[in-house]
Formats: structure tokens, sequence, C-alpha cells
């Protein structure tokens, strides 16, 4: 098996596989987020027309835009090779506590910290904390030349979870907990298929599709065309429609966002501790088990990323799309996008301090 490339000990080096798109990403985003947040204030009637058709909670074009990204990213995976990371037990086992044991658990003591007062707001920050990632985490993985298969695996293993462990642990974070702790108490009934919806819908249909593209092209016409000549074409289209949901996005909830700024502000602070205490924890303990780069990488994105098309979902669903729960699942791609483009660039420099080399695809550029 190859050996994998030496970790770059430059942030230059990090840099030069990105293309210009995605070196500039952050600048993308912002003007995405301005552009998106402007429409949802000057456009009457945009809301209404971007609601009227809704996949499983989730408006259609933002349902397409998430589709749109996350195809490329589970095209160029490399499906023979997914083996080698569900033999790395140390890696499995990391990331299911992390996303099922810390995750929640670190999510649920910020909310009341920082927002005990504000009993909407905190049962929306939990929720965003109970739903693990299986989206847009797939972006930054990639950005971060992360390892394409065991984020694969990863986030197949959370949806898994995701299905079978979300409503349990809505009983358990708000309900059974704080009553144990002598606190106030809120509460969410969640089906098990609007879950599995969710996972089958964001999940299992650019899987299916990238499966099928890389089986089918491979047979057709080979894997040096397909990863020299077809990737390369395609992969631009992922940021492209990452950069299309994050218009919608934010056009959806602008009024709500630039209207409540010191809520918006009051809800960022858990968020932005959040992101960074999982993902910097996550990369130690990778570092820690000596797991190589790319792998601590997926594991860090994956712990830090949330799945906040479910969160959202579940919010306006048990409590309305004007709930304080909702705003709170709207602030936290609002947060989460920026910050985790920000750590995309911390873990490329953060590369010099993986120097072991362990077995796995060497790392080809983009």
């Amino acid at each position: 098996m190859a050996q994998e490339a030496p970790a770059d000990t430059s942030i230059s080096g990090g840099a030069a596989r990105l293309s210009t798109l995605d070196r500039f990403l952050p600048v993308w985003i912002g003007l995405a987020m301005a552009a998106g947040l402007g429409l949802g204030r000057l456009v009457p009637g945009l809301q209404g027309a971007l609601e009227a058709v809704q996949v499983d909670g989730v408006s259609l074009p933002i349902a397409l835009g998430l589709l749109l990204m996350m195809y490329p990213v589970l095209a160029k995976v490399r499906y023979d090779r997914l083996d080698t990371v569900t033999r790395d037990s140390r890696l499995l086992a990391s990331s299911l506590v992390l996303n099922w044991l810390v995750g929640p658990a670190v999510m649920f003591a910020l909310a009341w910290i920082f927002l005990a007062d504000l009993p909407e707001y905190r049962t929306g920050l939990i929720i965003v904390g109970l739903a693990r990632c299986i989206a847009m985490v797939i972006i930054w993985n990639d950005l971060a030349c992360g390892d394409r298969e065991a984020a694969a695996v990863l986030v197949a293993l959370n949806s898994v979870f995701q299905v079978a462990a979300f409503g349990l642990l809505g009983w358990l974070y708000l309900d059974l907990l704080p009553g144990w702790l002598g606190l106030s108490q809120s509460g969410i009934d969640v089906s098990v298929w609007q879950i599995t919806k969710s996972v089958l819908i964001f999940l299992g249909i650019p899987l299916v599709a990238g499966y099928l593209t890389r089986t089918l092209g491979e047979r057709a016409r080979g894997r040096t065309w397909y990863e020299e000549r077809f990737l390369p074409k395609i992969g631009p289209v992922a940021l492209y429609g990452l950069l299309f949901t994050i218009v919608l996005l934010f056009a959806l909830q602008g009024d709500a966002i630039t209207s409540q700024p010191l809520d918006v502000a009051r809800i960022a602070i858990p968020l932005l501790v959040y992101f960074a205490a999982m993902w910097g924890l996550s990369m130690l303990l990778g570092r820690g088990i000596r797991l190589s780069y790319k792998r601590s990488t997926t594991l860090a994105f994956t712990a830090a990323g949330n799945n906040f098309e479910l969160a959202i979902a579940v919010a306006i669903g048990v409590f309305g799309v004007t709930s304080g729960q909702a705003l709170a699942g709207v602030v936290g791609p609002l947060i989460e996008v920026p910050m985790l483009v920000a750590l995309v660039y911390v873990s490329l420099w953060a590369r010099r301090f993986f120097t072991h080399r362990t077995t796995g695809p060497a790392v080809t550029g983009r």
C-alpha cells in the first residue's frame, strides 16, 4: 500500500494545493452571506417564494444547493479504499466518542452557561449540538486536504447514529438531565422517520450519485481519465453549490438576523467557543493517538461540524418558524460557515506538527 506523503510544514505549501477559487473562499462566502442578508431585507416576498416548496422541511432551492455541493466531493471518494478506514478502530472509536458523548455535552454546558436566561435560544442551541454533521463538513474536510474516504465513512456512521440516537439524546439533554440538575425542562417530539428522511435525502442521494459516477466512469474510461480529466471539471461545482446555498439560507432569515443583532450575538458566543473547542480537542486527540494529518483533520471537522439542516427543520417543525429555537438554528450556519473556513487554514498550517508517516493513499493536489 502506498505511503502517505510527509506532512508539508509550510502554510504556503498548503495554500498551493488550493485553487484560486478555494484560496479566496472566505471572500466569496462573506459576499454570499452579505448578498443573502441584503436579499432577505430588500426583496419583498422572497422568503415566501423560497419556502413555497419544501423538501423535508427545507426550502427546495436550498435542498438542491446542498445536494449540488455534496455530490462532487462524494464523487471523488475512492470507494474501493473504504476498508482501510473501517479497519482503523482508533479513528472510528474516537469519532463516536467525540460526536455522541463529548459534542452534545459540550453544547449543553455552553448553552446553559451563556443562555441560562433565554430558554428558547438555549433549547435551539442544544438541538444544534445534537444534530451531528452530514453535509457541509465534507466540503471543509476536502479543502483542508483531509481523508476523503475517512470522511465518507464517518459521515455515514454519524448518519446511522443520528437516526438511532437523536430522539433519545433530545430527551436526555432537554428533559431528563435538566430535571436531575434542578434546571428548567423543555422537550422535543421528533419521529425516527423525520430524521431518517433527512439522512436519506441530504446524504443518501449524493452518496449514491457519487458512487455510481465513479463506478461507471472508471468502468467506461479508466481511473486515470476519471481523476485527471473528469473530477477537475466537476470539482468547482461543490463550491458553487455552497455559495448558492449560503445566499439562499441567509436570504430566508435576513430579516430575523438583522433585526435582532444583540440576540444573534448572544447565540454566536457559545457557538464560537463550541466550534473552536471541538476542533482543537479533536486535532489534539488525533495527534495523540498517532493518526495521520489527513485522518486527524477529518476527525476534527466531523466532530466540530453540525447538521444545521436537521436542526433547523426540527426547530421549525416543533416550535414554529418564528420561534427563538428556529432563530438559534439559523444562527448556527451563520457562525459555523466562516468559523470552519477559518479552521481550514488553521488545519493547513497545523500540518507541520504531523510528521509521522502512516499507511494510506498519497496526498494529491487538487
